[in-house]
């Protein structure tokens, strides 16, 4: 949760992030533990930024967010990875990237984006992001509580997918089975005339 000047909460996020690097073929997991995470960063009326940031500094995760009209979204999204202290084998060198002007994760302005399905966004070539499970919510939260969930494109697919389904092989069965019953009915022997 990040406060703003006046002590309001301006931001409220939960998310498990996972940094995946990615060379030569190979790939390489660190998880973002919450334990340790630094929480920094700033509101204004039309933006605001999160930051994540491990004490040794080593990695960074920064959010930031853009107000318009009656809707919120990030607009940037800046990644930094150092793996050298915690991976034997890997390559010594620094790893990040950035997106800039996107509207990931957009929403109303009271509401919470929540996203249980996995959100992966690379960042550069070599650095991607996975986001798992994902709420967030900025420029307003009453109370220090998310607002009313609207849920990820991804999510609604998982749910709604089986139902489509399962209503067209519904449909699919009930047409062969009436096909069924008039063609039998067609083929009984009549009356015959005299």
């Amino acid at each position: 949760m990040l406060r703003d000047f006046v002590g309001r909460t301006c931001i409220k996020a939960t998310m498990g992030a996972e940094f995946i690097v990615m060379e030569n073929k190979t790939s390489w997991y660190f998880n973002l533990d919450p334990s340790r995470v630094r929480l920094s960063g700033k509101c204004s009326k039309e933006e605001a930024l999160l930051s994540l940031m491990l004490p040794d500094n080593s990695t960074s995760l920064e959010f930031t967010f853009r107000k318009d009209k009656d809707y919120f979204y990030v607009t940037k999204l800046a990644a930094r990875l150092l793996p050298l202290p915690v991976c034997k084998g890997c390559p010594n060198k620094m790893y990040s990237g950035f997106l800039s002007h996107k509207m990931l994760f957009r929403t109303a302005d009271d509401q919470s984006f929540k996203c249980t399905s996995e959100s992966l966004l690379s960042v550069s070539s070599e650095l991607r992001i996975k986001l798992v499970p994902l709420q967030m919510q900025a420029f307003g939260v009453p109370n220090g509580q998310f607002g009313k969930e609207d849920e990820c494109w991804a999510d609604f697919n998982q749910r709604a997918v089986p139902i489509i389904i399962g209503s067209i092989a519904l449909g699919l069965m009930l047409s062969i089975v009436l096909s069924f019953l008039i063609i039998r009915d067609r083929h009984r022997p009549g009356y015959e005339r005299l």
